[in-house]
């Protein structure tokens, strides 16, 4: 009784046994290869629970689990030469999915790292002759775009041919090398520096101008307004002269006691001035009473006299000494 309990346990495990290693799940994102004695025998792709023969380890039914989601390949510090001659540094990826798992199989034993160095070495070349064709400033220009899909368009059939699908090719860097960045930096400074010495000099030649301008029109205003000042005084003097001319013809003797009253105050006027004359000189005849003329008779013509000023000397001429 007891051996046949043990027997039917014993069956009943390798039979507990048998069945989980018939039994194989796909999960979301992920594809099955069920291949036997290594010969592939389907391609599982919808998630679920599948049967496959049991005891793998005997050579059966295997499963080789690969990925449905997009994967990336970067390619990074990639030195490369453009048309000029001048090298610089790129930075790129790729996004691809494994389309044909068969094929992919096939082409890398299901190796995910040997297709992709496959894909790196593709995609290395792809991008330097992109690069080789076009100067740096197409990778700055809305040449960009055109040069991407030129790329992918290259690696394409290399991936189709590992069971992959290249979904896109973008380009996040391109880069001046060290070396190309300084002979760029130097260059640029000395177009900002003539470009600099340009402008200034322009400046100077406007300056010159404009100061030119400024010194015309002074030179031109000043000789203007010099002009009509000395046309308004000679206009001034001719009234002026003509005015003693009339009053000379209507009372010569008012004329010439008005002449000596300016006198008088020309000779006069400053308080340090010492005369030595005698009082009845000639020139002090209207500070004699006898020989004062009587005040000018009232005439609508005749001009104002203005006051004398200075200080009638009273002392004799021979008392008085000359000023230092």
């Amino acid at each position: 009784m007891a051996n046949r309990f043990t027997g039917l346990l014993i069956i009943l495990a390798v039979v507990v046994l048998a069945l989980w290693s018939s039994l194989f799940v796909v999960r979301q994102g992920t594809q099955a290869i069920v291949t036997r004695f290594g010969e592939i025998q389907r391609v599982v792709n919808e998630p679920g629970l599948y049967f496959k023969l049991p005891f793998s380890f005997a050579g059966a039914d295997n499963i080789q689990v690969l990925p449905t989601r997009l994967q990336r390949l970067d390619l990074d510090n990639l030195r490369v030469q453009v048309s000029g001659g001048a090298f610089y540094e790129v930075d790129a990826f790729l996004v691809y999915r494994i389309a044909d798992a068969a094929v992919f199989r096939q082409t890398t034993s299901g190796s995910i790292p040997q297709a992709e160095q496959r894909l790196r070495t593709r995609f290395n070349n792809a991008v330097r002759q992109v690069y080789g064709l076009r100067n740096f400033e197409a990778a700055l220009s809305e040449e960009r775009g055109q040069m991407m899909v030129e790329v992918r368009d290259q690696i394409r059939p290399e991936a189709r041919s590992l069971g992959i699908e290249l979904q896109d090719v973008r380009i996040r860097r391109t880069d001046l090398t060290q070396e190309v960045s300084q002979q760029t930096f130097a260059r640029m400074r000395a177009e900002r520096l003539a470009e600099a010495e340009r402008v200034r000099a322009r400046g100077r030649v406007s300056a010159r101008e404009i100061r030119a301008a400024a010194d015309r029109n002074v030179s031109e205003t000043v000789a203007a307004a010099r002009r009509d000042a000395e046309i308004l005084q000679g206009e001034g003097e001719a009234e002026r002269n003509a005015t003693f001319a009339n009053v000379y013809q209507r009372d010569p003797a008012f004329f010439e006691f008005y002449r000596s009253m300016q006198a008088y105050r020309t000779a006069l006027d400053n308080g340090n001035t010492t005369m030595v004359l005698s009082p009845r000189s000639d020139f002090f005849r209207f500070f004699d009473s006898e020989t004062a003329p009587t005040a000018p008779r009232a005439s609508a013509t005749a001009p104002s006299v203005p006051p004398v000023t200075g200080t009638t000397p009273s002392a004799p001429a021979s008392a008085v000494a000359p000023a230092n």
